[in-house]
């Protein structure tokens, strides 16, 4: 009868170990998901700001032409964005700095 009760506790404690493997396994998957989950949106992210860039570089092409044409309307125009940008970007900067 000691002997079937011993085998138990072995059977008991086997398995207290394997419960233990199988949630360590089962917290590891969750973190390999929870890092794929995190590179996709970092690819997204990446692909918006390359978009958002050739956008921007569209932009200032088109702006160039506009003042390279010499008409003084679009170079006071071109004037304003650049200034309104550079004062933006200081006011922000000074915001959080």
């Amino acid at each position: 009868m000691s002997d079937a009760y011993e085998r138990e506790r072995q059977n008991n404690s086997r398995l207290s170990e394997l419960s233990a493997k199988v949630t360590a396994l089962r917290g590891v998957t969750v973190d390999i998901y929870d890092n794929a989950r995190a590179q996709d949106v970092i690819d997204n992210t990446s692909d918006t700001f390359s978009s958002m860039s050739t956008s921007l570089k569209g932009s200032a092409t088109r702006m160039g032409r506009m003042a390279a044409s010499g008409n003084k309307v679009a170079i006071f125009k071109l004037s304003g964005i650049i200034i309104g940008v550079v004062l933006f970007l200081w006011f922000t900067f000074h915001l959080f700095f």
